[in-house]
């Protein structure tokens, strides 16, 4: 039996798939501990791992991050996605890390594994001299001598002239990142280490071992990653949380009753989840038609719409994929990553209106992997949505990429090959 650590931003959609580690490792006879916030703690438990948690850094919700951060109230876009990364994740690293310093002191460990945005880990990690694993939650963000910079929802150019244009786009990034390479290099003052002038990748991204969730297709089929880099498919458990009580129309979606219709599931995620950017359009869209819309919402027990649904439509606040995935012909969603590879895994075509954040990217490498349609908005108009349902559902290429990259997702390991990575560092 060995010791691990494992820590995640407080995120659902960063310690869900840490989690899915722990309690693989505990199926294996390992100790693990998991670094993260209060709230997640009936998750951690389940999984059958320890709660360590956020005290001296702020220990923040997700569902009301304005409260901690509050230079996050009102941005969206770019602007959000930097005042996130500074505020949430580069800030908070001081206390993370002393957060860890303690932890250590009380109990130490034998290895240590962490999402790429948990700065706090890369930098304690550096200031023991010891080596951690990240475990990728997120699309790879890791620069590289290929394509545009990630993050920009930009497919990689072709030719002379398309190389071109991403050098020229990998060059703005040392601009565009200014405010985040000043902030860790307040992080690095502050811990007493030396100021490095690196970016976000540089420092959270292990230099001897990775584990990202994904997989080669959605990452544009680059060949200049490293080799200690494993795509590991989409890192998820099987519950062990009791099951939620099904919906009284859930029969409906029994083949039996529903015959040929198909099901098409609309779904905005947790994070910017305002119904009118998203959901409204794609039920204006889908309405009339012979099939079963299941629409989220988002918010736990929140199993109603702010406005009227069509008469084909079933709202609920969130869906138990499990039992619903297996059955959805169509998904139509706003590009978190989690959800996504969920979907996919299940070679489910989608619809991606990614509008901030990692989904603009998210639905970029959707698209280039031929399994599903970008939008190019995360506001799009009904007419929009519904060319897009059209041509989902009727074009074989689509179906038949999708079914492949759900059986590229499926055979890479997931949760598993992430804990063989995390066991290998043992011995390395």
């Amino acid at each position: 039996m060995s010791r691990f650590l494992l820590t995640a931003m407080p995120f659902t959609g960063h310690v869900a798939p840490l989690t899915a580690v722990a309690a693989e490792l505990v199926r294996r006879g390992h100790d693990v501990r998991v670094y993260t916030g209060t709230r997640f703690r009936d998750r951690v438990e389940r999984a059958g791992a320890q709660l360590v948690p956020w005290v001296r850094a702020p220990d923040f919700d997700e569902n009301d991050l304005a409260s901690a951060f509050p230079r996050l109230v009102g941005r969206k876009g770019f602007s959000q996605l930097l005042a996130n990364v500074v505020d949430c994740f580069v800030r908070t690293a001081p206390a993370q890390v002393a957060d860890l310093s303690s932890e250590w002191e009380r109990e130490p460990w034998d290895a240590i594994g962490a999402d790429e945005t948990s700065v706090g880990t890369a930098l304690y990690s550096e200031r023991r001299g010891t080596a951690w694993t990240t475990v990728g939650v997120l699309p790879l963000n890791l620069a590289g001598p290929e394509g545009p910079p990630s993050g920009m929802g930009i497919v990689p150019g072709t030719g002379p002239v398309g190389r071109a244009r991403d050098a020229a786009l990998r060059a703005l990034v040392p601009v565009l990142s200014r405010p985040i390479v000043k902030a860790l290099a307040e992080a690095e003052r502050a811990l007493a280490l030396p100021v490095s002038g690196r970016s976000m990748d540089q420092v959270v991204f292990s230099p001897t071992a990775i584990a990202a969730s994904g997989s080669p297709a959605l990452d544009y089929g680059r060949t200049d990653r490293p080799g200690h880099l494993r795509f590991v498919g989409e890192i998820r458990t099987e519950s062990s949380s009791p099951r939620a009580e099904l919906p009284h129309w859930w029969c409906e979606l029994d083949e039996r009753v529903r015959g040929d219709r198909r099901i098409v599931l609309v779904t905005q995620g947790t994070q910017n989840i305002d119904p009118d950017d998203l959901v409204r359009p794609a039920l204006q869209a889908l309405a009339g038609r012979d099939v079963i819309v299941i629409a989220t919402t988002g918010v736990p027990g929140r199993d109603s719409l702010p406005f009227p649904v069509p008469e084909n439509t079933r709202v609920m606040g969130f869906a138990p994929f499990a039992e619903l995935l297996p059955l959805v012909d169509l998904a139509i969603t706003n590009g978190g990553w989690g959800g996504t590879l969920a979907m996919l895994a299940h070679g489910i075509p989608l619809i991606v209106a990614g509008g901030d954040l990692d989904k603009p990217e998210v639905a970029a490498r959707v698209a280039w992997s031929g399994a599903g349609i970008d939008l190019r908005t995360g506001t799009p108009r009904a007419d929009a949505v519904s060319a897009a349902v059209d041509r989902a559902l009727s074009d074989p290429v689509i179906v038949a990429a999708a079914s492949r990259l759900g059986e590229q997702l499926r055979g890479l390991g997931g949760a598993s090959a992430v804990a063989d990575v995390l066991e290998h560092t043992l011995t390395s």
